[in-house]
């Protein structure tokens, strides 16, 4: 059996987008499953879109992921890009530099597979224009194609501008199996004479990325399934070449929640989003593992070695899988119920200080208590400042819900609340003695019990009825803090 060589290959426009993430992932993990190659080649042809610094951002999201690259392109020790592998340059613009490309357009020229395309952009798009008022499929119309190659390569030595266009067969149907799809047909006649080399020089994707994946030696091309339409055109180049085509496999679309594509352009899920976000690269990757593929058992949660033992693309589905981030919340809050209180301590204290409401002082003991109280409903380091706010707020920005509203209306609130002031006033700070035996003072003085005890109590203080324990919420907040608190609501409710 051939090794298996696998690559992930994207184009450097932006931050990575979680379905790209996604795609090196099942990439990643097949290489795994299989002992095979990861290699990661960067698609720049198309100059227009290039984003200066996304490459680095490209690898700095692969490395957090801990999706490994074995080949290509990747980060030294030092964060520098560098290459390793002896199929490179695995930049394409490299590759066009050290004229890669050349000898094989020259082949597919000479041999009448391609030809010399002079049309204007302006007549292409009025050509289209028309063609879509016909109700036609609006594709390029040969006019091109009968030019003879010497007299192409007299208006080129004029200096007129060209492209060249592959000059696919007329009426000619071109199959292919995918291995999550089965097996698919195009005729060509519905299939449009691909530009391979754009005015600029550089091979467009259609042409560079057949010769890539040749000459790098690539045995599963896996992408989304948005380039399906473009595989039989790839599947001819091989066959124009005369070279075997590696095995297609097109993974089902991320859909949002509307069911539509969970895209770049709908502003949905740049993986850099996720990072500040504070999910954990375990929770993230474990959660895109199961969008479009289930494992051979009921489980949910896998380590990165355990998805590789098992993964396999007979068990991806052929249709799209929603981004369900309720799901992924779940996924990740698992990996941070799994943490020590000590390294979510740390994790979550750059989220509280960028929020505002604590600063560079607030104490490592402090952080430890605030991760032990809330460790159970953290789904993300993000979650952090949401849920502890109103430990921090002024008085009057406290957000009170309406069963707090309610509850502190009663009587008995009242009662309680002056029970609680009067013995703050017989301590200097609150320490742990205080606020583990406070309410129960409070219960013998009062005779109140239960829930009519504690929530009133709860209430005031953090403004709901429901939270964590609240020995150390009087802990983290301290005396003066919540002395102040039940001063404001005795005057305000």
């Amino acid at each position: 059996m051939t090794d298996v060589r696998v690559r992930f290959a994207p184009s450097p426009t932006g931050y990575l987008h979680i379905g790209g993430l996604r795609t090196a992932l099942f990439n990643y993990l097949y290489a795994r499953h299989t002992g095979g190659t990861m290699i990661l080649r960067i698609e720049d042809t198309d100059r227009t879109r290039f984003v200066e610094g996304a490459l680095e951002n490209l690898l700095k999201a692969l490395s957090w992921a801990k999706v490994e690259i074995d080949e290509g392109v990747m980060l030294d020790e030092s964060g520098k890009v560098t290459e390793r592998g002896e199929y490179g340059p695995y930049i394409q613009s490299d590759r066009v530099k050290a004229g890669i490309y050349n000898k094989y357009i020259e082949k597919l020229i000479e041999e009448d597979k391609a030809y010399y395309c002079f049309c204007s952009q302006e007549r292409i798009d009025k050509v289209r224009d028309q063609q879509k008022a016909d109700g036609l499929t609006p594709k390029y119309d040969g006019l091109c194609r009968s030019i003879p190659l010497e007299e192409a390569k007299k208006r080129i030595a004029n200096g007129e501008e060209y492209t060249v266009r592959l000059k696919l067969p007329k009426n000619r149907e071109i199959s292919f199996v995918d291995r999550i799809k089965g097996k698919i047909t195009f005729n060509t006649d519905d299939m449009d004479d691909q530009v391979l080399i754009k005015r600029d020089g550089f091979p467009t994707y259609h042409f560079a990325v057949v010769v890539d994946d040749h000459l790098m030696k690539i045995t599963h091309v896996v992408r989304g399934d948005e380039w399906i339409s473009s595989t039989p055109k790839h599947v001819y180049l091989y066959e124009a070449f005369g070279w075997d085509a590696p095995e297609y496999i097109h993974l089902p679309t991320v859909l949002n929640e509307n069911h539509k594509k969970y895209s770049k352009r709908n502003g949905d899920g740049m993986v850099e989003d996720f990072i500040e976000e504070g999910y954990l690269p375990e929770g993230l990757i474990n959660f895109l593992a199961l969008l479009g593929w289930s494992p051979d058992s009921e489980e949910e949660i896998f380590s990165i070695e355990e998805l590789a033992k098992q993964f396999d693309f007979d068990r991806v589905n052929k249709t799209g899988a929603v981004f369900d981030k309720r799901k992924l919340d779940w996924v990740n809050g698992h990996y941070v119920r799994e943490m020590s209180v000590e390294d979510l301590a740390k994790a979550i204290k750059p989220f509280m200080e960028k929020s505002g409401l604590v600063d560079e002082n607030y104490s490592d003991e402090n952080y430890k208590l605030l991760a032990e109280t809330w460790q159970s409903a953290i789904d993300k380091f993000s979650d952090a400042p949401k849920l502890s706010k109103n430990y921090y707020l002024e008085d009057s920005e406290v957000c009170y819900d309406d069963e707090a509203k309610e509850i502190l209306k009663e009587e008995d609130s009242k009662k309680l609340i002056d029970a609680y002031l009067a013995k703050l006033d017989e301590v200097s700070e609150i320490d742990a003695d205080f606020a583990k035996t406070i309410m129960k003072k409070i219960q013998k003085e009062t005779g109140i019990k239960g829930k009519n005890l504690w929530f009133p109590i709860r209430a005031a203080i953090t403004g709901s009825v429901h939270g964590p324990d609240l020995s150390n919420v009087m802990l983290l907040m301290g005396k003066d803090k919540i002395n102040n608190r039940l001063k404001f609501v005795k005057e305000n409710f």
